[in-house]
């Protein structure tokens, strides 16, 4: 559904993208964008652009040189018409200097003198058709200069090719009265016109320099020259600025395209998009990652009021009424969160905000953003059955609980809390102040507290108190790491009445000790009467401490310094304990002979012991091979042990394959058997249980004998297997030895090239695991296979 509206400044700031300060479409608006998107004319345009930047400047040359060609040609035919228009007038100029000359010199029979011939010409040609230095001059029959138009002295006298250098080809082409290009004395170009005269005259001839003649020729042909540099200057730099722009246009369209990527792609990795919304005419614009979203196709054009409304859940929004409530409530800006169908048919929640834009025609436009806010509503349900779940739990303990925050505001609390503090679900809602709830709390009545633990650094304390009906209550509290607290309740009546029988039974335990010293007392004397019977065990003991000056020398003698007696001891306890040669009197005397015969067997056992670990140390046992099978060994071992696992009702379990065989010295592994078997019926608990496991890994065979006793800590393990090395606990107490049971096995097992592991947990039990080769003739070392090694 929808949320509240944010400010119209904050969402201004928000879009600022979108919209200028005045709240107009600014160039840069999703407008424009839509526009440009929705329009495909500029594409066109952006597809013929490349021709006509190559077309353009092939014009231009071409209009410059057409531009050219054309000036050239009027310019040429303006040359030529000034030419014709002198040529005429020249021609006219000797025709009506011969009309005027034949009829005077007509008209005077006599001779005409030089002065009348210079006045005649000059009033013959007037000084307008003299201009632009034209020369007119009259010779005799000599070639002579007799007069001059205008009046020049100087000429007079001279021969006319001293002042025309083509003279002679001009009055030889003049008699067909046509004007020749000709050069003067002084190099200059010029066209004359010759006429021939009746005599005595020669001739009339007339020279205009070209200089002159297309002077104003030149002047247009500067101007035209002029004007053809500057347009081409004008349209070269035009052509200039055309490229200029037209390559900052691909700049910038290379600058857009980049730009709208990274657009797209930020809107598709924030799962959202574009809207344009165009109120008075119902269409609306999406970017290309709002269809995308939607699992539709992305197109340019615009979408229909219609067609939006359909992909929207109708209990979540109508467009109908929100375009009418915007418009008629003036609302500059919305945020709203619904729903719409994905092509796929599941929904995708999204969240709207938008701002009310104005364009220039006075067009209502909301232009915003939409998101994909499907997580957050996912994270929002999840977290509520979080609470859900978290608030059952609270509820489920058997204990009072309550959290307060940083504030000292309520959290939460069950009902155990409520209970104690005679509180009801009114008193105890979330965002309660501590000193409201309290208020309204019930104290319960104590009658005894004491603390019993606090931690100023960790802000915990632990209190005991002991309510009037009897109850025990232990209340922690803890600080959070948010600055709150939360207290737990615990009902540890129990507990307390559990320590009181603890101390009863101590006073009793207390008891028991008096009592065993008392026993040990009597042992003492029990001993005394002992040493008196086993002098002679004494003796040959003393005998062999004083000889064993070295340790070969002891162990080589005790065999038959302590065998013999304790032979005769055991033997005469035995009789003696049997009566065979009458009754002893006092039950005590059946006690002592029983303790005797214990004594030296166990003694006995050790001196084996003694004796086969300093064989092994010195290298004097030979191993007798032999091939057996292991599970055959392993059965014909365990009646050996039967007895003493019978007394403590410990069962043996033992899973060997049958097809297991290896070459060892049979006596020896029979040994090792027994040692390892003995210890773990002795540290196993009564009604115990003990497996025995062996398999076949390369070419050696693992043996594994497992127990549930007592373990042996990590530190004990390390000293485990020296000789004379024992673990102490209360089990050794009460079950002596020698400490070389695992000694002697481990130097077994090593004389045939195996290896013996062990793994423990103190109070679980012990793995003591014995690898042996099938045949020696091939040794792996003491490698264990990996789930082994660890022991």
């Amino acid at each position: 559904m929808g949320q509240p509206s944010v400010s119209h400044e904050e969402t201004r700031g928000k879009f600022a993208l979108f919209s200028g300060e005045d709240g107009t479409i600014s160039s840069g608006s999703i407008v424009g964008y839509a526009r440009q998107l929705s329009h495909p004319a500029y594409e066109r345009l952006l597809k013929s652009e490349t021709p006509l930047r190559r077309l353009v400047p092939v014009l231009i040359v071409l209009f410059l040189v057409l531009l050219g060609v054309a000036r050239w040609m009027a310019l040429s035919e303006q040359y030529s018409v000034a030419l014709s228009n002198a040529d005429s007038e020249l021609h006219f100029i000797s025709e009506l200097v011969h009309e005027k000359l034949h009829t005077a010199t007509k008209d005077h029979s006599d001779k005409i003198s030089l002065n009348e011939l210079q006045n005649l010409l000059s009033d013959i040609v007037p000084s307008r058709y003299l201009g632009d230095n034209r020369l007119v001059t009259v010779t005799d029959r000599y070639g002579v200069i007799v007069a001059t138009a205008p009046h020049t002295p100087d000429l007079h006298s001279k021969a006319l090719e001293t002042v025309i250098g083509d003279a002679a080809l001009l009055i030889t082409l003049g008699k067909v009265a046509q004007s020749q290009p000709i050069r003067s004395i002084n190099g200059s170009d010029a066209i004359g016109v010759h006429r021939v005269l009746d005599l005595p005259l020669g001739g009339v001839t007339i020279v205009q320099p070209i200089e002159k003649l297309v002077a104003k020729w030149r002047k247009s042909l500067s101007i035209n020259v002029t004007l053809f540099v500057g347009t081409s200057s004008i349209l070269l730099i035009i052509l200039y600025a055309y490229f200029a722009q037209s390559a900052r246009a691909r700049e910038a369209d290379v600058l857009n395209n980049v730009i709208q990527n990274r657009f797209d792609t930020a809107m598709m990795r924030g799962r959202g998009g574009l809207w344009d919304w165009d109120l008075a005419r119902g269409n609306i614009y999406w970017s290309s990652s709002m269809y995308i979203l939607l699992g539709l196709d992305p197109r340019d054009d615009v979408m229909g009021f219609s067609e939006v409304s359909q992909l929207i859940h109708p209990g979540d929004l109508d467009l109908y009424y929100l375009a009418n409530q915007v418009l008629e409530n003036n609302q500059t800006s919305i945020d709203q969160e619904f729903r719409m169908r994905h092509t796929d048919g599941y929904w995708i929640w999204m969240r709207a905000r938008a701002e009310m834009i104005i364009n220039d025609n006075g067009d209502p436009h909301l232009i915003g953003l939409a998101v994909d806010t499907t997580e957050q509503h996912d994270l929002k349900s999840e977290g509520r059955r979080k609470d859900m779940r978290l608030h059952d739990a609270i509820e489920s303990l058997s204990e009072a609980f309550v959290l307060w925050d940083s504030s000292k505001n309520l959290v939460t609390c069950n009902t155990k809390y409520q209970q104690l503090h005679g509180l009801n679900p009114e008193t105890t809602i979330s965002g309660m102040s501590y000193d409201e709830v309290m208020s309204a709390a019930r104290s319960p009545n104590i009658a005894n507290q004491m603390v019993q633990g606090f931690n100023s650094k960790e802000g915990s304390r632990t209190i005991e108190a002991q309510l009037e009906d009897g109850r025990w209550l232990q209340i922690n509290e803890r600080r959070t790491k948010d600055g709150g607290f939360v207290s737990v309740g615990t009902d540890i009546t129990g507990i307390k009445l559990h320590e009181a029988k603890l101390m009863e039974s101590e006073r009793r335990l207390m008891a028991t000790v008096s009592d065993l010293q008392k026993s040990r007392q009597k042992l003492e004397i029990q001993a005394g009467q002992l040493v008196e019977l086993a002098e002679k065990y004494a003796k040959e003991k003393n005998r062999a401490e004083a000889a064993n000056q070295t340790k070969s020398e002891f162990l080589a003698n005790i065999s038959h310094e302590l065998r013999t007696p304790l032979n005769a001891i055991i033997g005469f306890s035995e009789i003696m304990n049997e009566e065979m040669f009458g009754p002893l009197g006092s039950d005590k005397y059946s006690e002592y002979c029983r303790d005797i015969h214990s004594s030296g067997s166990f003694l006995l056992k050790m001196i084996n012991d003694v004796l086969d670990m300093s064989k092994i140390e010195a290298g004097r046992i030979t191993l007798d091979y032999e091939e057996f099978n292991l599970n055959t060994v392993i059965e014909e071992t365990l009646p050996i042990i039967s007895q003493l696992s019978a007394d403590k009702n410990i069962e043996i379990i033992h899973k060997i394959s049958s097809k297991l065989d290896l070459i060892a010295d049979k006596r020896a592994f029979k040994q090792i058997l027994l040692n390892l078997l003995s210890n773990a019926v002795k540290f196993s608990d009564p009604g115990g249980r003990i497996t025995v496991r062996a398999r076949r890994v390369a070419n050696s065979v693992v043996l594994s004998i497992e127990d549930k006793g007592v373990g042996i800590s990590k530190e004990d393990l390390k000293k485990l297997g020296r000789p004379f090395e024992q673990v102490q606990n209360q089990f050794t107490k009460s079950h002596t030895g020698s400490g070389l049971g695992l000694a002697i096995s481990r130097s077994l097992a090593e004389l045939h090239g195996g290896a013996m592991k062990i793994r423990s947990v103190l109070g679980k039990g012990t793995i003591v695991s014995l690898r042996m080769p099938i045949n020696p003739a091939i040794r792996n070392g003491n490698e264990f296979p990996p789930e082994e090694s660890d022991a």
